[in-house]
């Protein structure tokens, strides 16, 4: 390495992809904006304690389309990943700021990210078999960020407990991420919605 770099030799190389046939006319709306779609779907089962705003995610359910996969242990490794990161973004990972405008949210102290107990205790991903004809790396799809918005089955598994407090009656006025305050906030919403029915 030395003396490659005395004597001025680039051991490293780059380059550029442009990925063929992408077309989109704004006008028209037609076109094919993109090289293929990553598509997947996910249902999750929580329990939210009424008293305290916490929750626990006992099940969920994934599959994802990861085309013609290359190694469906680590695709499936890659979509539980992104699933858990997801989870995190839309219930526990909290931005505030103080009055002087510092982000005291900057440290694994004050930011919540998921832990191994925030894991779903029965967890199923499975991957959905297909012939993909889509001209990809070996007719392989993406698994490291689509995967992350199947998270929203938490979410709105959260949402449906809080809306169970009013039987229904009410759309729950739920924010992410929905922490345990955001959800008691939710919940004494409802909880006044219903009363004045």
């Amino acid at each position: 390495v030395q003396k490659a770099y005395l004597a001025r030799v680039q051991l490293w190389s780059d380059g550029f992809y442009a990925t063929p046939n992408l077309h989109w006319d704004p006008k028209t709306m037609n076109g094919n904006p993109f090289s293929y779609f990553a598509y997947g779907a996910a249902v999750s089962e929580v329990v939210v304690d009424t008293l305290t705003g916490e929750w626990s995610l006992l099940r969920a359910d994934a599959l994802y389309d990861a085309g013609k996969s290359l190694n469906p242990a680590i695709d499936i490794g890659q979509v539980e990943g992104a699933f858990i990161q997801g989870m995190g973004w839309l219930t526990t990972e909290e931005l505030w700021w103080n009055a002087g405008g510092k982000l005291m949210t900057h440290a694994p102290s004050t930011y919540k990210i998921p832990g191994v107990s925030d894991c779903p205790q029965d967890f199923r991903v499975a991957l959905y078999e297909n012939s993909n004809v889509t001209d990809s790396i070996h007719r392989s799809k993406a698994v490291g960020e689509p995967p992350l918005l199947m998270a929203f089955s938490v979410f709105f598994a959260i949402r449906d407990a809080v809306s169970a407090v009013g039987d229904h009656r009410v759309n729950p006025p739920l924010n992410a991420p929905a922490t345990s305050e955001e959800i008691l906030r939710s919940i004494a919403a409802v909880e006044a919605a219903v009363d004045a029915l």
